[in-house]
């Protein structure tokens, strides 16, 4: 079954190309059927993206994209290695396509295929580094250079310590292949080294996740957790200063002479050598009283304080 395109001097090619990608989720039959779609002519190609340019048909934009679907399904399988979904890779760089189907200019000279070739990796690019690690490992140019290339050069490291005979199974860099990466790729060492680090860890799981039976297992926020800096805490610290401070003397100041003289020797005052200050048979002797007569005022006095710092506070 074929159908005739717009120009005569374009051949014919399937009638509805997307009836052979199958509407339902198998991975291999789509890669299959994006490989049997017909490729186009450099006539065609010019044709169709002079027609979406000029008068918006999106159906020879479809066409340049279906033509070229076996581009982003070789593009994709070359980033399988970084753990994410092949289906999820060929549907980011899918997206890719369809921008550069969108910018394409013809007039430019250039096939299709080198043009798009740059924004199908640019996406796949952009997937993998929002979804390889919870927190992003690369945010500048030239981590993500590293990214992408660290990898295939420490395999690179890897045949060549091998064909000398060396140890192949060290997991980090050497000093002259850290400084071989920093200047193939035009960074600092440094900057190799921290990338190497980045890769090598893993994601944490700062709260703690509930096990299998049903008890909560230690986590991080338990350790990380700064309570010096907690709202409550900075409030509640606040209002206990003020109260050993401004609220001690002010309830101080509701008690009579002989009253404040024993609670400040009983509980206030410290001398130099750590000790406190006067005992109850101390405190009895100056006022001629006995030490059950100054317990008792300071069982009072300690009432009074009491009922004014609540007062305060």
């Amino acid at each position: 079954m074929t159908f005739a395109l717009a120009t005569p001097a374009v051949r014919t090619s399937v009638a509805n190309p997307w009836a052979l990608v199958p509407p339902l989720g198998n991975l291999d039959a789509y890669i299959s059927a994006a490989n049997r779609l017909p490729m186009l002519t450099l006539e065609e190609e010019q044709t169709f993206a002079r027609q979406f340019r000029n008068d918006n048909d999106l159906e020879a934009a479809g066409k340049l994209v279906l033509s070229h679907l076996r581009l982003v399904v070789s593009v994709a399988r070359q980033y399988i290695g970084y753990g994410l979904p092949h289906g999820d890779l060929i549907q980011e760089g899918n997206v890719g396509l369809m921008k550069a189907v969108k910018r394409f200019d013809p007039d430019q000279g250039v096939r299709l295929v080198s043009y798009a070739l740059h924004w199908i990796k640019a996406e796949i690019h952009e997937y993998i580094l929002k979804n390889w690690r919870m927190v992003k490992v690369a945010t500048t140019k030239a981590q993500r250079k590293l990214f992408f290339n660290l990898r295939s050069m420490r395999q690179r490291f890897k045949g060549e310590d091998a064909a000398a005979d060396l140890d192949t199974h060290r997991d980090t860099l050497s000093p002259t292949q850290v400084a071989t990466m920093a200047r193939e790729l035009r960074v600092k060492p440094e900057e190799v080294l921290e990338m190497e680090s980045r890769l090598a860890g893993g994601d944490v799981v700062l709260d703690p996740m509930n096990s299998d039976d049903g008890e909560e297992a230690f986590g991080p926020i338990a350790y990380l957790t700064d309570s010096n800096h907690e709202p409550l805490e900075v409030i509640e610290a606040h209002r206990r200063d003020v109260l050993a401070s401004d609220g001690i003397a002010a309830a101080l100041d509701v008690l009579d002479a002989r009253s404040r003289r024993i609670v400040e020797e009983r509980w206030l005052k410290v001398n130099d050598d750590g000790s406190g200050g006067m005992t109850l048979h101390e405190l009895a002797a100056e006022f001629g009283v006995s030490a059950e007569r100054i317990r008792q005022i300071e069982v009072a006095a300690m009432k009074k304080m009491k009922a004014a710092l609540a007062e305060y506070a």
